[in-house]
């Protein structure tokens, strides 16, 4: 099915022409039309499957056909990072590019004051971050008694990183009636009791069987010694000449090793993780965007929404603790009817994680021994300790957040500082 044939505006499909886009994904054509309909929608997609566009172009011609008599906020699509905020923001901008609206995106990291600004100005969509969303409300900055459409994007990731507290009081200051969309990875007993609170005779879409990787994407094991993963990784990169590699450790310290290695031979390569500032993770991003930056490397956390248009290769330096993060992880390639390569360097202690992932695939992924890299059969297994940075999704504190970080700080520093630490217990 083609755009044009969804009932979309010209100028919307001005837009997505330009984009290069002329087919719909499944996500798209089963979504759009809902959408258009003012139905609520819980909605099953993988990241790369176009789902941006299934909630972002029907949004758009919702606020065109309702013009309001004044500025304000009419919709709010909320994002569990930093990354996955932006992304969406620049894809309302794009889509919108040939209407009159104006989009403002609000996440931790960065300074309150210059978003303040923008939104004493006047915006009609506001993509955010649960946490920084909290820091506007309680100041006052921010009004959400207009908003008629609710977007919950990476739903799923977003309870994992303990955020339904916040989405529970975000959904206390917006109007009763207003349509709602809800999209997940999965559909799990949270996610199902978050919608039954949220969704008002919800239409529920699937496209793909429930952690089902992207078909496109080709996934190869290389067994390999956890001493000589390293040294591997350059020499897969430099010999088959991979251009743009995204690299995934389970830690910051890991993530920041790895890179000044990867760097020392002679592979220009970045870290972005929740440690790193927002501006030295933006322009991580945006070099390796550019090809300034060969090898990206990356925590779970920090990377879940990167958006990277034709990113050919993902690398699992080290196996995820959680097997759907593994799903995650290669959903970064493959992306727009593309194809994708994903490498798993999986040493003997990773064992017991890739049974799990390949339990949760219900198949087998395909193992390559490298000559020359031949694991040594005389090293043991060893236990992988799950320190505070990288346990387990789902396994946050339970307590106050008052009680998590120390003593009390002044009114507006602890709020300020909610979204960044989230992310940085996270990543």
């Amino acid at each position: 099915m083609l755009f044009n044939e969804l009932g979309l505006s010209a100028e919307l499909l001005r837009a997505v022409e330009e984009k290069g886009y002329k087919e719909v994904t499944p996500i798209q054509q089963q979504s759009i039309p809902l959408v258009l309909e003012g139905k609520d929608l819980l909605a099953g997609a993988q990241t790369g499957t176009g789902k941006t566009a299934g909630f972002t172009l029907p949004l758009l011609q919702h606020l065109q056909n309702s013009p309001a008599n004044r500025r304000s906020i009419r919709a709010l699509i909320l994002t569990p990072t930093r990354e996955l905020a932006a992304q969406v923001a620049e894809s309302v901008r794009d889509y919108g590019s040939h209407l009159p609206f104006r989009t403002a995106v609000i996440f931790g990291g960065v300074s309150i004051n210059t978003q303040i600004s923008k939104l004493r100005n006047g915006v009609d969509v506001v993509v955010a971050t649960p946490g920084r969303l909290l820091d506007h409300m309680q100041q006052r900055t921010i009004d959400l008694s207009k908003v008629e459409i609710l977007v919950l994007d990476e739903a799923d990731r977003m309870l994992d990183m303990g955020f339904i507290r916040d989405i529970r009081k975000v959904l206390q200051a917006l109007p009763k009636q207003r349509q709602n969309l809800l999209f997940s990875a999965t559909f799990s007993d949270d996610i199902r009791k978050l919608a039954a609170d949220l969704l008002n005779s919800p239409v529920e879409i699937s496209v793909a069987a429930r952690n089902k990787p992207a078909e496109l994407v080709k996934q190869v094991v290389y067994p390999v010694d956890k001493a000589r993963k390293r040294e591997l990784l350059s020499y897969k990169i430099g010999s088959e000449n991979w251009k743009q590699v995204l690299v995934f450790t389970r830690t910051k310290h890991g993530a920041n090793r790895l890179a000044q290695q990867l760097s020392d031979d002679g592979l220009a390569s970045a870290a972005i993780h929740g440690n790193k500032s927002q501006t030295a993770r933006t322009r991580a991003l945006s070099d390796f965007k550019a090809n300034k930056v060969r090898v990206l490397v990356a925590t779970d956390i920090a990377a879940r929404g990167l958006d990277i248009d034709k990113l050919p290769h993902v690398v699992n330096y080290e196996l995820p603790h959680v097997p759907e993060d593994y799903v995650h992880r290669i959903g970064r390639t493959a992306r727009a009817g593309r194809e994708g390569h994903a490498v798993s360097l999986v040493c003997v202690d990773e064992g017991k994680l890739l049974g799990d992932i390949e339990k949760l695939l219900k198949s087998k992924i395909e193992k390559e021994v490298i000559p020359g890299y031949e694991p040594d059969k005389r090293i043991k297994a060893e236990p992988i300790t799950q320190g505070r940075g990288n346990r387990p999704s789902g396994n946050r504190s339970k307590k106050p957040r008052s009680q998590r970080g120390g003593a009390p700080k002044k009114a507006g520093g602890q709020q300020r500082r909610r979204d960044s630490g989230k992310q940085r217990r996270a990543s």
